[in-house]
């Protein structure tokens, strides 16, 4: 039967322009895919009627591989399936291949098809309202490829869901989170999404409202960004995830990983630690592939202290040039001030001039401009090929008497003091950590894109102020900016 529904759903995406796709931010989940997230489920074996929820059903390939497992499970009598499917577009597909599903299963299949928005028309139930239902639907089981789509923070959806909402939301971390409301205690939630929720500020109220109302007890990861969803181009980090809708924190998660969506064969499999995976305040979610990054995580979260914690705080650069192009100067002139872009960083350390355009502004704007004191700058973009994430370069103001003020163009990210102007010893110091190999894969396992987020690094663990400037004067005494040197220094205070 599933494979009649995936042949019926070919058929629809062959017929259906993606731009009309887009608009509900569609991506099928290919039949391997789908098997395997409803295999995930610990279904009771004494357990004889079930309630699944779908609530971003498409064309029923999920609904229909759950329904297809449950179908070989003779305890199992009574299936009740809810489906939420607000595009009139892939209705009628939808109804067709629950109808044929239910009309050849040996069980009692109850199917009900609401063409509602699942988001709205849940909100007063999530936000305890009064006009919201006192006991509202819950489910044993609810499985899901939400849409992906980014929408206005002043957008239905959004507006529904304040408690996890911070600017322009995405839907899919929406449907997540009402996903996990309409879950029975102890019920189990299977979705894939996007690994962009796992770090980063602008998801924070996310985390907190989902690792808390639930717990993470399997990621599943694809090595390869382009081999997860059939005949579409995606290049978003995707990843499966099984919750539980508990209060109780398991010891352990399990972490599979695949090479592509038809893969699931040959997977290698982790257990680690639920500490490890989920950590702080920020409910940040490590998503580690191998027994050398259980390590990396092990040793770093050694250190007890932030940047911020230690009078630190990295920042994004000021000046966005192209919106500012009417200040841009190719060469030096009376009142110019110098212009630092990510070129700039070389070997290590903060080259000027270097002849390229626009190295210099003309600009009375406070906010474009930074007192000339010792940074360090580090690279907001790198290329996924490149071997390093974290590219980083000393710059130190005595190298630049003639300047009272410079300013950063926004692809840099700068580390400044909070209060006073950070030492030599101590600027060589945080180029000793952001140089090191260690550093440099603890960030990658956080964050799977090729940013680098002043956030994450300002909430990343790392030792104390004093030992810094210690490991910056061990530098500066070597002169050799080498990464390899950086390891060998940094290896002494973390085993």
């Amino acid at each position: 039967m599933l494979d009649c529904v995936i042949e019926s759903t070919n058929k629809y995406i062959d017929n259906m322009p993606k731009t009309e796709r887009k608009k509900y931010g569609q991506f099928f989940t290919s039949k391997e895919t789908a098997r395997f997230m409803a295999g995930l489920y610990s279904v009771p074996v004494n357990k004889t009627k079930v309630s699944i929820l779908d609530a971003g059903a498409g064309s029923g390939i999920l609904s229909c591989a759950f329904l297809e497992r449950l179908e070989h499970m003779d305890s199992v009598q009574e299936i009740e399936l809810t489906c939420y499917e607000n595009d009139s577009n892939i209705l009628d597909l939808l109804k067709n291949n629950l109808k044929t599903f239910q009309k050849n299963s040996r069980k009692d299949i109850q199917i009900h098809i609401i063409s509602d928005n699942y988001i709205t028309s849940q909100y007063l139930d999530f936000n305890h309202m009064p006009k919201g239902n006192p006991s509202p639907q819950k489910y044993d089981f609810v499985i899901g490829n939400p849409p992906y789509m980014k929408i206005p923070k002043d957008a239905p959806e959004a507006v529904a869901m304040p408690e996890i909402c911070y600017g322009a939301p995405n839907l899919y971390f929406i449907f997540a989170a009402m996903g996990l409301f309409n879950l029975n205690a102890d019920g189990e939630m299977v979705y894939i999404i996007p690994r962009s929720w796992t770090s980063g500020a602008y998801f924070k109220r996310f985390r907190q409202y989902f690792l808390i109302e639930g717990k993470l007890e399997h990621i599943h990861l694809f090595v390869s960004r382009n081999k997860v969803f059939d005949k579409e181009n995606v290049l978003q980090e995707t990843i499966i995830i099984k919750v539980k809708k508990t209060d109780n924190t398991p010891d352990e998660i399990t972490i599979t990983s695949s090479v592509s969506n038809d893969d699931f064969d040959n997977l290698t499999s982790l257990t680690v630690p639920y500490s490890l995976v989920v950590s702080g305040n920020d409910y940040y979610v490590y998503l580690v592939t191998d027994e050398n990054e259980i390590s990396v995580l092990k040793r770093l979260h050694r250190f007890d202290k932030t940047l911020p914690e230690i009078g630190l705080r990295m920042k994004t650069g000021l000046t966005v040039d192209f919106r500012n192009r009417e200040i841009l100067r190719d060469k030096a002139e009376e009142g110019a001030i110098p212009l630092f872009y990510s070129q700039h960083i070389r070997q290590g350390e903060v080259q000027f001039p270097i002849q390229r355009k626009y190295e210099y502004v003309v600009t009375d704007q406070s906010g474009l401009t930074q007192d000339n004191r010792n940074y360090l700058f580090v690279k907001r973009f790198t290329a996924k090929e490149e071997h390093r994430r974290l590219q980083c370069g000393v710059y130190l103001s005595k190298n630049y008497p003639q300047y009272q003020k410079i300013s950063t163009q926004n692809k840099i990210n700068f580390v400044d003091g909070l209060l006073t102007e950070m030492s030599e010893c101590l600027v060589y110091g945080l180029y000793v950590i952001f140089n090191s190999t260690l550093y440099d894969e603890y960030y990658r396992i956080l964050n799977g894109s090729t940013q680098v987020n002043s956030t994450e690094i300002n909430a990343m663990p790392i030792p104390d102020l004093e030992i810094i400037q210690e490991m910056g004067r061990k530098l500066m005494k070597s002169e050799d900016m080498s990464e390899n040197n950086c390891n060998m220094i940094l290896e002494g205070y973390c085993g």
